[in-house]
């Protein structure tokens, strides 16, 4: 890391990955007021010049380590030569009232929204830190190749992932996502966290973070949407996922192509995300070395 950029970032860990570094950062957010993690794989070309960069935003529970240790990423970084970023799911030890009470809303449960309401909206503002701060900071101290950015992520961080790409025109050239929570506005685990995060009903700020009202209006750049479903996925057949909706509400926008893959006989796991990671790290270098 350049000298003066020492006092920023502490080196959590490093270790060595198909020829590359696993790194796990440590840094005091001014977005969320207090410390955060986020890993960074450094493939073995960013020794020879800047990258293009992936952002995995994870889903509920995780924290920067599940993606790290569990998807198997690092190999098909390497291969095409991709950094790829992994941060937390929310602000840590903050001391919310609340926030700890349940796996899916505060600790561990940011949904990656910027909130409004009390008392969660001075420091539950991941969407600012995902696209602002964390942004801004892995610009700065590693080897990015600036306008190269893709996102995606898994369930919640699938959601933030989509979010995050068609709330930013411009800001991410790739997009996709593992099993997200598509139409948070409809489904119990978004009601319950909009509820909390913006207030009663669905209101603006439900629309401004919900990935298939957001389709409709996108003007941005042209995305094309890769999303992989499980079809044994337990929250599908319970209606937190509904990516139906968001493939209907893209369907009338010419800007947005999506790709939905139902994938027999997989559930919402790990296993499902190393089964196919290989395929999004390859759509991203697509669009990202083009």
């Amino acid at each position: 890391l350049p000298s003066n950029c020492l006092t920023m970032l502490t080196e959590v860990s490093k270790n060595m990955c198909f020829g590359g570094w696993q790194k796990v950062f440590s840094h005091e957010s001014s977005e969320l007021g207090c410390s955060m993690r986020f890993a960074v794989y450094l493939p073995p070309q960013s020794e020879s010049g800047p990258r293009p960069a992936l952002f995995y935003l994870s889903g509920l529970t995780c924290t920067e380590q599940n993606f790290i240790t569990k998807a198997g990423a690092q190999q098909y970084a390497a291969k095409h030569g991709l950094i790829v970023v992994a941060p937390d799911t929310s602000p840590r030890g903050i001391g919310v009232p609340g926030e700890d009470d349940s796996y899916d809303l505060g600790t561990g449960a940011g949904f990656y929204v910027d909130a409004t309401r009390e008392p969660w909206a001075k420091n539950y503002r991941m969407h600012s830190y995902i696209t602002k701060e964390l942004m801004k900071l892995v610009l700065e101290n590693f080897p990015v190749k600036p306008g190269a950015i893709g996102i995606t992520g898994h369930s919640m961080g699938g959601h933030g992932a989509l979010i995050c790409a068609l709330r930013n025109p411009g800001l991410y050239r790739s997009v996709s996502a593992f099993s997200p929570i598509c139409n948070p506005s409809a489904c119990p685990w978004g009601q319950k966290a909009f509820t909390a995060y913006f207030g009663e009903s669905a209101s603006a700020d439900w629309e401004a973070h919900d990935a298939t009202k957001l389709a409709a209006g996108y003007a941005g750049p042209e995305l094309e949407l890769l999303i992989d479903q499980g079809e044994a996925d337990e929250f599908l057949g319970k209606g937190q996922l509904l990516p139906e909706r968001l493939v209907n509400a893209c369907s009338g926008n010419a800007r947005l192509k999506t790709r939905l893959r139902m994938q027999k006989d997989y559930d919402h796991s790990y296993f499902f995300i190393a089964s196919f990671i290989g395929d999004h790290i390859e759509h991203h270098a697509k669009a990202l070395l083009a």
